[in-house]
C-alpha cells in the first residue's frame, strides 16, 4: 500500500502493509539540512508511520544525527574540473571509450525538458523489453506516463542527451541538492543497438563538465554495492569513469512501537538482504538466463 503526505513543503512517500516506512520524494538525491521539523510533521500529519528513513549527503560521512542508522554507500566522483577528470582520475583506455562516440559522429549536448526529449526518452526506453538480463521497468509505458516520470524535479534537474542523426540513442537525467553540492544521475540509459558507440561513456563525460561549470562538488552514480551483491560489470564501470565507494550514514528514526520493533528485528530490510549472496548470485544468474531466452524466443517469433 503505498501513499504520499506533504510535510514542511516536501513530498513524502509511505510505502509498506505491515510496516510503513517514510522516505522523501528524492531520496538519494534531496536532503535534509534539519530533520526534526520534519520529523514532528510526521507525527502530527495523521498517517500511519512506523520507519522514517533518510540517508545523509556528502562531504559529511560521519554520522552527524543521534538516530538509530546503519551504513548505506554511493558511487561519487568528486568534481573540481573538466580537465582534472579528463586528465587525472580517468585512465587511457576510459578516455578513448569516451572519444569512440565522437568519432562515430555522436553528439553530446544538455537539452531543455520538452515533447521533443521526452519522446526520445520514451524511445530509448521501448527499444528492448529487457535490460541487463531484467524485465525493463519501463518498457510498453505510453508518452504521457514518462512525460509524468520525467517531469520530477525539474527545478533541480539537468539533462543530457546523444544524439545521432539528430536522433536521441541515450539520455541522462541529473538531479542536484538544495545547496549543488551533489548531483545524483538519476537515469542514464542508452540504446543497446548503439553500444558499438560508447554513448554511455560520452554521457558521463559530459555530466562531469556540466556538474564541473556549476560548481558542483559531487556526481553519484547511485550505490556502489547493492546489498550483499559482488562486484559486477556497472561497479566496473563505475570505477573506470573515477567513481568511488563512499560509506555514507542511513538514518531509521522509528516513529510507532512497530517501527521500533521491525528495525530491532531488521524487518525494515528487504527479503533479499537476508540470504546469502551464493544463493542470490546464483539467483540473478538463472533470471538473466530466463529474461534472455524470453526476449529471443518472442525475437525470433516477431
Amino acid at each position: 500500500m503505498n501513499s504520499s503526505v506533504t510535510v514542511c513543503g516536501r513530498e513524502v512517500r509511505v510505502r509498506g502493509r505491515l510496516i510503513r516506512i517514510a522516505r522523501l520524494n528524492g531520496d538519494k538525491y534531496l536532503f535534509l539540512g534539519n530533520p526534526e521539523p520534519m520529523l514532528e510533521g510526521l507525527r502530527k500529519s495523521g498517517k500511519r508511520i512506523d520507519l522514517f528513513t533518510f540517508i545523509q549527503k556528502l562531504p559529511e560521512t560521519s554520522p552527524k544525527y543521534p538516530y538509530p542508522m546503519e551504513w548505506d554507500n554511493f558511487a561519487a566522483l568528486p568534481v573540481s574540473t573538466f580537465d582534472h577528470w579528463w586528465e587525472q582520475q580517468i585512465n587511457n583506455k576510459t578516455r578513448n571509450a569516451a572519444r569512440q562516440a565522437d568519432k562515430k559522429g555522436v553528439i553530446v549536448r544538455e537539452v531543455p525538458f520538452d515533447d521533443a526529449l521526452v519522446q526520445g526518452i520514451w524511445e530509448v526506453y521501448n527499444e528492448s523489453p529487457v535490460r541487463q538480463g531484467k524485465p525493463n521497468a519501463h518498457y510498453g509505458k505510453d508518452f504521457k506516463t514518462i512525460y509524468r516520470e520525467e517531469a520530477t524535479h525539474l527545478e533541480n534537474s539537468i539533462f543530457i542527451g546523444a544524439f545521432l542523426d539528430q536522433k536521441m540513442i541515450g539520455f541522462i537525467k541529473l538531479v542536484y541538492d538544495e545547496t549543488r553540492t551533489q548531483a545524483g544521475l538519476m537515469n542514464i540509459v542508452s540504446m543497446i543497438g548503439h553500444r558499438d558507440k560508447a554513448p554511455t561513456n560520452a554521457l558521463v563525460a559530459q555530466a562531469v563538465r556540466s556538474c564541473a561549470e556549476r560548481g558542483i562538488r559531487y556526481l553519484v552514480y547511485s550505490n556502489f554495492a547493492y546489498g550483499k551483491k559482488q562486484r559486477d560489470s556497472l561497479s566496473d564501470f563505475k570505477e573506470r569513469n573515477g567513481f568511488q565507494r563512499v560509506d555514507v550514514p542511513r538514518y531509521y528514526v522509528p516513529l510507532s512501537r512497530i517501527g521500533w520493533a521491525a528495525f530491532r528485528l531488521g524487518l525494515h530490510k528487504n527479503f533479499a538482504d537476508h540470504l546469502p549472496e551464493p544463493l542470490l548470485a546464483r539467483l540473478r544468474e538463472v533470471r538473466k538466463a530466463w529474461y534472455n531466452r524470453k526476449l529471443l524466443l518472442a525475437t525470433e517469433g516477431s
